[in-house]
């Protein structure tokens, strides 16, 4: 689905497909390039990094493993409450495994500053954070990505994975969600 198809629900375009696609396919060069002869195992943060994990990987030249974890500190609101729970663990133990977690956005860091701490208790070689949108004027808590597709205004965004009330995750693009669909 395109933006065209919900126009008097979307601001504007903050980031197209090809814009998208392009950065991935950069992303993905580094992280090959800087995992080379290690096992790697890229953790998706569900259900925003699906569409991100599944074009990223098919971008990389190396073999990865894949595992999934849904954790949650939104529920149906625009701003994380900070208190995090796991709604999916991973099935794969991680011990001593090198893990780069996929996000679709850091914002305030709450989510992903837990999350780091909880992999990291699990004894991994190395943890690092692979995000590809990043809001620098809504972090709350530090977190250092490794990898940052963009960094973008502190705007509501959907599209490509992102979602408001499980709409809009289906959009090619990234868009700015405008105000009055979620009352903002």
């Amino acid at each position: 689905m395109d933006a065209d198809h919900v126009p008097s629900e979307i601001t504007s375009v903050l980031l197209t497909e090809s814009q998208i696609q392009e950065r991935l396919a950069e992303i993905a060069a580094q992280v090959d390039t800087d995992y080379a002869g290690r096992d790697l195992l890229l953790v998706g943060v569900l259900k925003g990094a699906t569409l991100v994990m599944a074009d990223f990987v098919r971008h990389m030249k190396s073999h990865v493993h894949m595992d999934w974890m849904a954790v949650s500190s939104y529920g149906s609101g625009t701003q994380s409450s900070g208190v995090v729970r796991i709604l999916k663990d991973l099935d794969t133990d991680i011990a001593g495994r090198h893990v780069l977690v996929v996000e679709d956005i850091l914002d305030t860091g709450l989510t992903l500053s837990w999350l780091l701490k909880n992999l990291g208790s699990r004894g991994v070689a190395s943890v690092e954070v692979f995000a590809l949108l990043r809001k620098p004027e809504a972090v709350k808590v530090p977190v250092s990505p490794r990898y940052v597709g963009f960094d973008i205004p502190n705007v509501f965004v959907v599209g490509y994975g992102l979602d408001y009330n499980e709409r809009y995750r289906n959009l090619r693009e990234i868009c700015v969600l405008d105000p009055w669909v979620y009352g903002g």
